[in-house]
């Protein structure tokens, strides 16, 4: 009975036709607090053990959340409470880890509280004695330089911190940022099976919103459609990460700079026969994002496909993809892949432009930045970070295309979800590979 309560649940949603992907708030809580446990229980002692970091202590306040204790809190907790304190300690030699609350009442049921106010007032001494009784050799705390995920602690919690802390363990406090940006990163494989769901959900919601279904050529407007994706995710129960963009590259203007696609681009452009329509898009599931990009033709009177020109513009960024991707390597950093790679499409007679990013937890998430868009000689800090397995990022990117059809140049952006295993590089869910046309003669169907 309450196998059918859930999917009669999941079925009012919503009648699109991938509403039974999509869970009701009970159960997304349900999963979500299932693989915080997955994750403190047999992902965090191995992130701790490589990072060299026996004790990891997040110190935030309500409204004021660290990001990465942000990632940890108890499905039916909206925010941190009070001044949340949360202490891990590693004991390789016992293979134990202490996960204890430095709080009032337990942080869910994967972090127990560890301090009874009655019999010690102050916080601060308590998560004192927690320290001193465990005696660990290091002390990580979530401050950085390069990364902003893993710069969490705020001044005044790091001062007080430290006012408190017994001077003989003073030394042993160190950025606990290699650690933080693991627990961003690393995903489980429970969590790739539900990656998967969420990619397919993104390029569905594309895939209607660059079809007939939603836009009328010589009426409808790329503003139209981008608030078409914002309501279609609303109704969904679902939350983008950012505002969806939607832009036009037409034979009779000129190529803009990169920002015209993002920033740049004029509002309430209609939407016009042989328009090469662009969309930058994604969601917010189960505590997961996606980032995509994709292309749509719409047909012109007659045509049943969309030109040769375009479609082989499409193929060069297939390629583009694919040696940027052949490139990613273990321990190789974000510098490096972008630097070989670039040189390797430039050689082949590519035009390309690369500026991927981790994607996970947080949109543009912690780990190994490829590129940016303005920095294509690299991003020193966050680029010099290795690649590490069970990660994913968005294969984000561009190659620029001369069309003599057009005679000017074009931009084939591209963008989806790709995860870098043990057994090398996959994407999530696909990529695109075939022109979305608008009206639509077939499904769409990518590799």
């Amino acid at each position: 009975m309450k196998f059918l309560k859930v999917i009669f649940s999941v079925i009012l949603i919503s009648s699109s036709s991938f509403a039974q992907q999509i869970l009701p708030e009970k159960e997304r809580a349900r999963v979500v607090d299932e693989i915080l446990a997955d994750r403190f229980e047999n992902l965090l002692p191995d992130l701790m053990d490589r990072s060299g970091i026996d004790m990891w202590i997040l110190i935030s306040r309500e409204y004021n959340e660290d990001p990465v204790l942000k990632t940890m809190l108890p499905a039916t907790w909206l925010n941190a409470r009070r001044r949340t304190i949360i202490l891990f300690y590693r004991d390789k030699q016992n293979n134990s880890l202490d996960r204890l609350a430095v709080a009032r009442y337990n942080f869910g049921e994967n972090i127990i509280s560890a301090w009874d106010k009655e019999k010690e007032p102050n916080q601060w001494k308590r998560l004192v004695q927690l320290i001193q009784e465990r005696n660990p050799e290091t002390i990580g705390l979530n401050y950085s330089t390069h990364f902003n995920i893993a710069d969490g602690l705020d001044k005044t919690d790091y001062e007080e911190f430290m006012d408190v802390l017994p001077e003989s363990y003073e030394k042993k406090v160190v950025s606990a940022e290699n650690l933080a940006i693991a627990w961003i990163e690393t995903r489980t494989e429970r969590e790739m099976v539900i990656y998967n769901q969420l990619v397919d959900i993104t390029h569905d919601i594309i895939a209607e919103a660059f079809s007939e279904k939603v836009i009328t050529t010589g009426i409808t407007t790329t503003t139209d459609v981008e608030w078409w994706m914002r309501d279609k995710v609303t109704a969904l129960g679902l939350e983008t990460w950012f505002h969806p963009s939607v832009d036009v590259q037409r034979s009779n203007e000129v190529l803009g700079n990169h920002l015209y696609s993002f920033s740049n681009r004029p509002d309430d452009m209609v939407i016009l026969p042989g328009d090469l329509l662009h969309c930058d898009f994604g969601i917010t599931y189960l505590r997961l994002n996606t980032d995509c990009q994709e292309l749509a033709y719409v047909l012109k009177p007659g045509e049943t496909s969309p030109p040769d020109f375009l479609v082989n513009a499409l193929v060069e960024g297939n390629k583009v993809q694919d040696i940027f991707t052949s490139n990613f390597k273990t321990g190789r950093s974000g510098n490096d892949i972008l630097s070989a790679s670039l040189s390797q499409a430039k050689a082949e007679g590519l035009r390309p432009s690369i500026y991927t990013h981790p994607l996970g937890t947080y949109g543009h998430s912690s780990g190994p930045t490829i590129g940016m868009w303005d920095a294509q000689q690299g991003v020193p800090g966050a680029g010099d970070y290795p690649l590490y397995p069970n990660t994913v990022y968005a294969i984000e990117l561009n190659t620029t295309v001369y069309l003599e059809q057009w005679k000017r140049d074009i931009r084939v952006m591209l963008e989806e979800a790709g995860f870098w295993g043990e057994k090398g590089f996959r994407y999530v869910n696909g990529r695109q590979t075939k022109l979305l046309t608008i009206p639509r003669l077939k499904k769409h169907q990518g590799n």
